[in-house]
């Protein structure tokens, strides 16, 4: 749960809203309206179909016109977390960076159905974490629904009167991350570049450019909505910068010492960070920063990541 943070739509500026779930973790996405002088703008869509539904009823009722059309529809990046739902947007419009749109098509949501189905019965630690990671979703009756436009670097739209400047910050969580801010408002949407009160996973790297990303937004000073968790600013922002320079110099030490990844995140000492959510996602980005390091002993298989994280999960419960 959130500390003290209020759930469903709610309202951070004039014409912003935040769409914010129960809960932070796997699968549990924060989203995003804005609307101004008839026109509206989603950033995100959910996990699932009913997910999605509900929400967007909750925005239909803040902007009627919404439930007919939508101007644009911005995904910040590739996880279905944050784009399955694309489907159910009344929108002619759906933009991403390029490497985004790539992505999106590597893990369709049938495949991710048949993972969870193919573990509903197995009660290894593997089979445990997944039902935990994904379980309450529905991953069955979803088309994947494309961007309609993409670009790299930096996009400028308009919502009414207010001026969106998307940047694309990846690699860092995903290929092709995306802020969108909006300077008039003090708002900025980092999609899965921030997880407050959550520890993020960094699928991609490098993480040099996610400790840019970081400092980039914390200097907005912005009321800042992360992909996951509650409503932060700018020390949300450097909290996880430090996060991340923590990680990779203590990761770094013990892969120049030659430990193993298995070995270096047991021996790695979280700190404060290990209340945070999903601490076992220490297994993941540790393996990443070994990647980066140029190890060739680091894991591929995405199963034997996830039991991993399994066992500590288990270990930390």
């Amino acid at each position: 749960m959130f500390s003290g943070q209020k759930q469903g739509l709610v309202e951070v500026a004039d014409g912003v809203h935040v769409w914010l779930p129960p809960d932070g973790s796997w699968g549990w996405s924060n989203a995003g309206l804005i609307s101004d002088n008839g026109q509206t703008m989603i950033v995100d869509t959910l996990f699932d179909l009913s997910l999605t539904r509900t929400m967007l009823e909750e925005m239909e009722r803040v902007v009627p016109t919404a439930k007919e059309h939508v101007d644009i529809l911005v995904n910040t990046h590739a996880n279905g977390d944050h784009c399955h739902g694309n489907e159910l947007v009344p929108t002619q419009r759906i933009i991403a960076s390029i490497a985004t749109a790539e992505e999106m098509a590597d893990l369709p949501p049938a495949a991710l159905g048949a993972m969870v189905r193919g573990f509903e019965n197995d009660d290894s630690p593997l089979g445990r974490y997944i039902r935990h990671a994904f379980g309450a979703f529905d991953f069955s009756n979803i088309t994947m629904t494309m961007p309609t436009e993409t670009f790299t670097k930096n996009m400028a739209v308009t919502v009414g009167d207010i001026e969106i400047e998307l940047i694309e910050v990846g690699p860092a969580h995903t290929g092709g991350d995306v802020l969108a801010y909006a300077p008039s408002r003090g708002v900025v949407f980092t999609g899965d570049i921030l997880f407050i009160e959550g520890t993020p996973l960094m699928w991609a790297g490098p993480v040099d450019n996610w400790i840019a990303a970081c400092d980039l937004i914390a200097s907005m000073d912005a009321i800042t909505v992360p992909g996951h968790g509650p409503i932060s600013d700018a020390a949300g922002a450097r909290a996880v910068r430090d996060y991340w320079v923590m990680l990779r110099d203590e990761a770094k030490i013990r892969y120049e010492a030659g430990m193993n990844v298995h070995d270096a995140v047991r021996d790695i000492d979280l700190g404060s960070y290990a209340d945070w959510g999903e601490s076992e996602r220490v297994y993941l980005n540790v393996n990443a920063l070994y990647r980066e390091f140029g190890s060739t002993e680091v894991v591929e298989d995405v199963m034997e990541l996830f039991a991993e994280m399994g066992l500590i999960w288990e270990e930390r419960s």
